[in-house]
């Protein structure tokens, strides 16, 4: 039936994928609607049984993630080319980086780039430093990274490293449940395999749906400091319309012509505005910074990777602490990320070795986002005035989070220029986040990397656009509270999918010859796992 339907509708797809995601998509939809505060209740009390119950599985898996993936590095698994035997890059390293950034978390840096350490720097997470201090600075700074720096991109790199090896070197269908090949067989392409696929796409969509609703308050609040313009529901949800209609453009217009053009203009714009801030602001200072904050991050990310709150419960209110707001907040909402940036990372890592790919996408990155953090974050307290009482960027960040940016630019030159080129950076993020998500999912659905029907990838855009609005409208005035409550639920059963994911890489890297680290000369391929049957019954290709 749903073969038939799709061969109406001229859809080249796997039609049980398909229906299955956009149907539970459209019932989520329709619930919200006509139930948003029973749904939103249940959201809250699941996030609030998570947090207390399992954050320190949430902190303890992803430092677990980042000791697999640097034992995978070294090892001499870490020869293993991605690919054929004879692969080879298809971009150089410079581009490599650079696209790596434009698919991972420009609207995060957007987004907390001042308002994080300014958060930490007002209240200190842990106990005993005092708000405003040198200490308090410090350990804003270190927390800063240890959220978005390699933990973050560990979380994208475990998913694209299984998602290249089983999917470029075992020659498998492009889609999560390829990953999971070595335990289930054949049932890859049965109704286990699709249910873990539409799990997959439905974690995704909530990712990049949460994600679109911070730049989009961040968008709003920027409008509102330039024009005007009301901060409310309503113009949020116009703000979604609009930059939904970009994304569907940019969609249309497909990979290269549409999502490079658009990644490539906004980290020139970005890094533009990076070094804006360098140069016209405390340029020495900046500097002097920048090395010093390598030193805190590479001193305190061990203690901080395994420091789980454990007595939050006897000094603060909420027994589940600090981290239930921040931490676990962070990488429930990262793992639903993993499996569209996942793909993406592995689709442009093809014929690198297993070596070159974690160390290239865990740590070039995570140094970027070091010399963001740098800047911004010490840039901003140095506004404050360290080891005073707080000033203006404290009470833009405790009046409006998505303010921060836009309150820390009014202390440099040419404010209403640097402003209003911060909203079109936050807008172009939000439209290349949304287009090049729409066609990883289009993918997934299709489980090959040839682009489908522009109609296809046109109704995830729509939905995306569909599902942000409504968590906006979910939100209302609670905001980024009711996203995380959202964001939280969601992100629990991808983690334990990405958990399973390491068991799944070391049963195929098994398979591999053993005497792989002893020799530098081309190796036997390993054994071959079944290709998925191409049937037009099986695929339900049109």
């Amino acid at each position: 039936m749903l073969e038939r339907l799709a061969d109406r509708l001229g859809l080249e797809t796997e039609p049980r994928i398909f229906f299955w995601s956009a149907g539970l998509m459209v019932a989520f939809l329709l619930v919200l609607v006509s139930a948003p505060d029973g749904v939103g209740q249940a959201f809250g009390d699941g996030r609030e049984w998570i947090v207390e119950n399992l954050g320190w599985f949430f902190i303890f898996g992803v430092s677990i993630w980042l000791l697999f993936l640097l034992w995978v590095a070294v090892s001499r698994y870490g020869n293993i080319r991605l690919g054929g035997d004879d692969a080879t890059p298809a971009y150089g390293n410079i581009s490599w980086f650079t696209m790596l950034f434009a698919g991972g978390i420009g609207t995060v840096l957007m987004f907390w780039g001042v308002a994080e350490p300014i958060s930490h720097f007002a209240n200190p997470p842990r106990g005993g430093v005092d708000a405003h201090s040198v200490e308090a600075a410090q350990d804003a700074m270190s927390f800063s990274l240890y959220h978005l720096g390699l933990h973050t991109w560990t979380i994208f790199t475990l998913p694209g490293l299984a998602f290249a090896y089983f999917i470029y070197r075992h020659k498998l269908p492009l889609r999560v449940s390829s990953v999971f090949y070595p335990f289930l067989k054949e049932k890859i392409h049965g109704p286990i395999g699709r249910t873990i696929d539409v799990f997959a796409i439905l974690g995704t969509l909530f990712g990049v749906a949460v994600s679109i609703g911070l730049g989009t308050s961040q968008i709003n609040a920027g409008l509102t400091e330039l024009m005007g313009v009301p901060d409310n529901t309503f113009a949020k949800v116009s703000i979604i319309v609009v930059l939904t209609a970009v994304a569907v453009g940019s969609i249309v217009a497909g990979l290269d012509n549409g999502v490079r053009r658009l990644s490539n203009l906004n980290i020139g714009m970005a890094v533009g505005l990076m070094v804006f801030v360098l140069i016209t602001g405390s340029t020495i200072f900046l500097f002097r910074g920048i090395i010093e904050t390598v030193g805190l991050y590479l001193s305190n990310i061990v203690p901080l990777a395994f420091w789980n709150d454990t007595l939050a419960t006897y000094t603060q209110d909420e027994g589940w602490g600090w981290q239930g707001g921040w931490t676990v907040f962070y990488w429930a909402w990262t793992v639903t990320w993993s499996p569209f940036i996942g793909i993406f990372v592995a689709r442009i890592s093809r014929g690198r070795t297993i070596r070159e790919f974690v160390m290239g996408v865990l740590f070039a990155p995570s140094l970027f986002t070091l010399v963001w953090f740098a800047i911004f974050g010490w840039s901003a307290m140095d506004i404050d005035g360290i080891g005073g009482d707080g000033g203006q960027m404290v009470a833009a960040v405790e009046e409006s989070v998505p303010l921060a940016l836009f309150a820390f630019l009014e202390n440099f030159p040419f404010t209403t220029l640097m402003q209003g080129l911060s909203v079109v950076i936050v807008a172009i993020f939000f439209a290349t986040s949304s287009d090049s998500a729409s066609l990883v999912v289009d993918m997934l659905c299709t489980g090959t990397e040839s682009p489908g029907p522009v109609r296809q990838r046109v109704w995830w855009g729509l939905a995306e656009g569909g599902l942000a609005a409504s968590l906006i409208i979910l939100a209302g005035d609670a905001g980024l509270e009711a996203l995380q409550e959202v964001i939280t639920v969601i992100g629990l059963p991808i983690f334990v999918m990405v958990f399973a994911m390491i068991f799944a890489l070391m049963r195929g890297l098994k398979t591999e010859d053993p005497p792989l680290s002893r020799r530098t000369a081309k190796h036997p391929p390993p054994v071959p796992m079944p290709r998925e049957e191409t049937s037009s019954e099986e695929s339900g290709q049109a």
